[in-house]
């Protein structure tokens, strides 16, 4: 079994117990970002007792060696698009796909989301008005939602902006393994991850 299935064989169980929908999954570079979404949308309140339980479980199963760190977050203003149900989702939403190398000469599209089926995503003309185009799923390198702000906002809503934007909680944590003894956990100072911006909730879980 890959151990991104395997990963996901782990956290998905504590997501459903959780009623917490499991919306994305990735290892990359040592990070093993979760992130999850609730049809009313997600917060810290959700996202913070999913974490320390993923993070028990992963201490456990111990699926990856080395040093990772575990990110559990909501999707955020824009979402990365993955799955056929990642797109039916996002259908009526304007996004940006960055095709696969040789598919065509401008390999960087925009448009609004029309219909998508278990193949390929239909999305409706540009910003240049070009017209309605199907894509395959095979030839999507990357795709993404675009958030578009409505008016300049008032200054309340400039704050309320402001509030939604700003890095949210994180939670720095080191995990030590001993021969012979479980693992225990210290906590640590709370703090932004540099290299990886995190939407406005988060937490994060370093582990070693």
């Amino acid at each position: 079994m890959a151990l991104i299935d395997r990963l996901r064989e782990i956290v998905e169980p504590l997501c459903l117990d959780l009623s917490v929908e499991l919306y994305d999954l990735e290892l990359n570079g040592g990070v093993l970002r979760v992130t999850v979404d609730q049809a009313e949308g997600i917060g810290m309140a959700a996202i913070a007792p999913l974490t320390r339980e993923i993070s028990r479980a992963l201490d456990v199963h111990d699926p990856i060696s080395g040093h990772f760190t575990l990110e559990v977050t909501s999707p955020g203003l824009e979402r990365a698009l993955r799955t056929p149900a990642h797109f039916v989702r996002a259908i009526g939403t304007p996004v940006k796909l960055k095709l696969r190398p040789g598919v065509a000469e401008d390999r960087r599209v925009e448009g609004m989301v029309l219909a998508a089926d278990d193949t390929g995503v239909v999305l409706g003309p540009g910003p240049s008005g070009a017209d309605q185009r199907r894509f395959a799923f095979a030839d999507i390198d990357k795709a993404r939602t675009v958030f578009e702000w409505g008016p300049t906002p008032r200054p309340s809503d400039a704050a309320a902006k402001d509030s939604l934007t700003k890095a949210g909680a994180t939670k720095q944590n080191t995990k030590k393994k001993v021969a012979g003894s479980p693992a225990t956990k210290a906590a640590g100072t709370p703090a932004a991850s540099p290299e990886l911006p995190a939407p406005a909730d988060a937490v994060k879980v370093v582990n070693a």
